[in-house]
């Protein structure tokens, strides 16, 4: 059985029959956990285990793991400082700001990875205008030069920790002030300064093997009328013919505010899909993902098919193994102290 293209999302800390059978159909890919689905990394392993004995190929399982505001799993994992820490130290020592990135890249990938979560979601390549707090210091810097530097460094580190990597919010959700999850964002820029600047990271970062990327959810008026995420120009003209992207592409949350100007959540999902999405997300509505199992056009891209067969291999760390290895103890170090003191001082 290959991976379906839809990916779901879970109640609670353990599967429920209901789920079980819902992640047993063929449509389904992947499971996005949340923090309702964590209580300490002895339960995320059999969560994760369990998810993953369910089928073969296994599911794929991600989780949002950014650092900073965006961190799922708390109490059993390293406190993350947020991206934009390093474009702080970056302006005094950028050798020293891409070597943090590069640590505490390594350091969330590889805490994740000993409890058997396949990836998680990061980094972000939004630029920082200073306009978006959905956004904010969720990304590493305003100048895509500087991003693109520090997140290739991330990534870096991920890639060392066997992560894949997913570069987001294709084409840049930094320069609108509203925030995607409850409104419907439209950037007015011309394409031609959106690729200048905002897009620039997402090609470094294709150029030195970026896996996935997650579209926007937002209008770029002047470019076309449906946001990026069901946008065939910006999926498949822009990134896939111009820019030579081969790898993942996962939709954002179907269900968030942005979204629903494309209609209901099957003409979502189906429009998502031929725009060129390999992978959708629906997250918190379980009546809606039901609704998109049952009615869901199949589109037998055998193309996306191979791109998501690559996925599910990854090797494991194991927890106590990791725990002892200086390379841990060193990142732990790192990343407490990037979180306790001001990014002056990380720089000296």
């Amino acid at each position: 059985m290959s991976l379906g293209p839809i990916m779901l999302d879970l109640v609670g800390l353990e599967i429920s029959a209901q789920e079980r059978e819902i992640l047993l159909h063929p449509l389904v890919g992947g499971v996005i956990l949340f923090t309702r689905n964590y209580e300490s990394p002895d339960q995320l392993q059999r969560l994760v285990s369990d998810i993953h004995s369910l089928r073969e190929p296994h599911l794929l399982v991600s989780v949002d793991h950014e650092g900073g505001r965006v961190q799922r799993f708390r109490e059993g994992f390293t406190a993350l400082p947020p991206a934009g820490v390093f474009g702080e130290i970056y302006a005094d020592d950028p050798k020293r700001a891409k070597q943090l990135a590069e640590t505490c890249g390594w350091l969330m990938a590889a805490e994740l990875r000993a409890e058997g979560v396949d990836f998680s979601f990061a980094p972000v390549l939004d630029l920082d205008y200073g306009v978006s707090s959905v956004i904010g210091d969720r990304a590493f810097h305003r100048e895509p030069e500087i991003v693109g530097d520090l997140a290739i460094s991330y990534m870096l580190g991920m890639q060392r920790a066997d992560m894949l990597a997913t570069g987001k919010h294709f084409p840049g959700h930094g320069a609108v002030v509203a925030d995607s999850h409850v409104d419907m964002p439209v950037d007015q820029r011309r394409y031609e300064e959106i690729y200048a600047q905002d897009v620039k990271p997402f090609g470094r970062l294709i150029q030195a093997g970026l896996d996935a990327i997650m579209p926007a959810h937002v209008i770029y008026e002047q470019v076309d009328d449906k946001p990026a995420c069901f946008s065939s120009y910006w999926l498949k003209t822009v990134l896939r013919e111009r820019m030579g992207f081969q790898g993942v592409i996962f939709s954002d949350d179907l269900t968030m505010k942005g979204a629903h100007v494309m209609g209901n959540i099957v003409e979502r999902g189906q429009a998502a899909l031929s725009a060129g999405c390999d992978m959708v997300l629906v997250c918190n509505h379980p009546d809606e993902a039901i609704q998109l199992l049952d009615q869901l056009t199949v589109i037998n891209d055998l193309v996306s098919y191979a791109r998501l067969a690559r996925l599910p291999e990854r090797h494991k760390f194991d927890r106590q193994q990791l725990q002892q290895t200086p390379g841990w103890q060193h990142a732990v170090s790192t990343a407490q102290a990037l979180c306790s003191k001001g990014a002056g001082e990380l720089a000296m």
